[in-house]
């Protein structure tokens, strides 16, 4: 009964410090600003393209465009949005049944697949937000699946827009060299670089700053993780699982001290 009252601050600290997409991305304001603006010029224009973004893994990625997505719920409500992890594809090829499927279309097999998908996209009907995160999961000998994927925004009559994100900062350069030759055929690009320490920082501090009472971490305990993480990686997924360990720990030590505490009033 005691360790409930004394241990709520930790159960709270631990749920904060959990790598859910929060209302705003600290130190990530530029680029959330330029995905909403893709996004407003190409899905809400009607501008078929594409954009390619890069970073490491923990750099807010995912997280920027899942707000994104969110926030900008209503305006995008007039288009498809689609979003699959090429993680979770069997195989690069995979990726035309999955899209297939979630734009309702029968199923086909091999070329006669690509073949429906290309009369769909150029078809009339709203504009297709296609969002493939882990990107570089369908490089394929010859790269036909990604040449394939970025030609379309540039067929006559489009409605796609594709978003594609990945770690590798050269992916475009190494595997789309050809999407060069056309003017507006290669991918615009934005690329997410590792959290300095600052913005670590400010990231654990909001994070806690939500949980009431006395600060469950020491703000220089913050800052030392925050160094250490933006030295190692930058990734800021590292960093708020430190600080939850670090939460454990002090919550298991709280509750073998509460235990040997005597009860209030005598009980035994």
């Amino acid at each position: 009964r005691l360790f409930r009252q004394e241990g709520t601050c930790y159960q709270q600290a631990k749920q904060v410090l959990h790598a859910a997409v929060p209302d705003r991305l600290q130190g990530r304001e530029r680029e959330t600003g330029i995905l909403r603006q893709f996004l407003r010029e190409h899905v809400l224009g009607r501008r078929p393209g594409s954009l390619y973004v890069s970073g490491a893994p923990g750099t807010g990625k995912t997280a920027c465009l899942s707000r994104v997505l969110l926030d900008c719920k209503d305006e995008l409500a007039r288009s498809r949005t689609v979003v699959l992890n090429c993680m979770a594809l069997g195989s690069p090829h995979s990726v035309f049944p999955a899209l297939a499927q979630h734009l309702g279309l029968p199923t086909a097999t091999g070329r006669e697949r690509v073949r429906s998908l290309e009369k769909h996209l150029t078809a009339q009907g709203p504009m297709v937000l296609l969002v493939l995160d882990e990107l570089d999961q369908l490089e394929s000998k010859g790269q036909d699946v990604l040449y394939t994927l970025f030609e379309w925004p540039q067929l006559p009559g489009s409605r796609l827009v594709l978003v594609g994100l990945a770690n590798a900062l050269d992916l475009t350069d190494r595997s789309l060299a050809r999407l060069g030759a056309h003017p507006a055929g290669s991918p615009q690009l934005l690329h997410f670089p590792p959290y300095t320490k600052e913005q670590l920082t400010r990231i654990l501090q909001e994070r806690l700053g939500q949980v009431a009472g006395d600060p469950v971490l020491d703000a220089a305990a913050l800052q030392f993780c925050a160094r250490k993480v933006s030295a190692v990686s930058g990734d800021a997924r590292k960093a708020l699982d430190v600080c939850r360990r670090a939460v454990e720990v002090v919550e298991l030590e709280v509750r073998g001290q509460t235990l040997l505490k005597p009860l209030p009033g005598g009980e035994s």
